[in-house]
């Protein structure tokens, strides 16, 4: 079973565009596949949920839908609260959220106080989020404790770059899932999904149920992660 899963959460625009809707119908009707996603990580044992909410990137994106966005935000942690509080989920975030509205803000971090002592997985939000954003916040917090002498240049590792890293209380993710038929990563988790196993689905996000995550499981555990070694290396464990 996949202790971290993360998922790009793609479709949503094409769905509403298919209803012949403006695309933020397509992100108010994403809610249902965020919760259904949720429970089934829960029900699989899965400890981190890690989904790709809002890229750096998107703050390009017309300021109607931006700010559709930042309310659908508000509106989507007050109704699932709740969700999470039954299902024993914690929620964190990751990325630049200072350039979120305070009020979108302040009911964010008011549902991650609420749900700071949840124990059956971590949902974590990618927030104002993009790896070559984080990367290089890791670069200039260390450039700046090199600079302060609190760090030497011999003493930087693989390891050392990741204690930087905005992800450094969660394990890499073993799976990533992409909805929406797209075949590539976005700028998401770069560094992290360098052993991440990939996989693709034709559903748009809006569509995606219990049953989509089970088949992504699924398929993840038909696999064979060598990380570098043989298949009978890995066999003979």
């Amino acid at each position: 079973m996949p202790q971290h899963v993360a998922i790009i959460m793609d479709g949503n625009g094409r769905w509403a565009q298919k209803q012949s809707h403006q695309r933020i119908f397509g992100h108010q009707n994403a809610m249902t596949a965020v919760r259904q996603a949720v429970e089934a990580a829960v029900a699989c044992g899965v400890k981190y949920l890690t989904l790709y909410t809002f890229s750096t990137e998107n703050w390009n994106r017309p300021q109607e839908e931006v700010d559709g966005l930042m309310e659908l935000l508000i509106k989507a942690v007050r109704e699932e609260t709740k969700t999470l509080m039954d299902n024993n989920v914690r929620l964190e975030t990751i990325g630049d959220t200072s350039r979120i509205p305070e009020r979108s803000r302040s009911k964010l971090m008011e549902c991650v106080k609420e749900t700071s002592g949840n124990t059956a997985m971590t949902l974590v939000l990618a927030l104002s989020y993009s790896a070559r954003w984080e990367t290089a916040e890791a670069l200039r917090h260390i450039c700046e404790d090199a600079a302060a002498g609190t760090l030497k240049s011999s003493e930087v590792t693989e390891e050392t770059l990741r204690s930087y890293l905005a992800t450094r209380n969660y394990p890499d993710p073993d799976l990533l899932i992409r909805t929406g038929g797209e075949l590539r990563v976005s700028n998401f988790l770069l560094w992290q999904m360098a052993y991440t196993e990939f996989y693709f689905s034709e559903q748009l996000w809006p569509d995606f149920r219990h049953e989509d995550f089970y088949d992504a499981v699924a398929d993840y555990q038909n696999r064979q992660r060598r990380f570098g070694k043989t298949g009978d290396q890995v066999a003979k464990k």
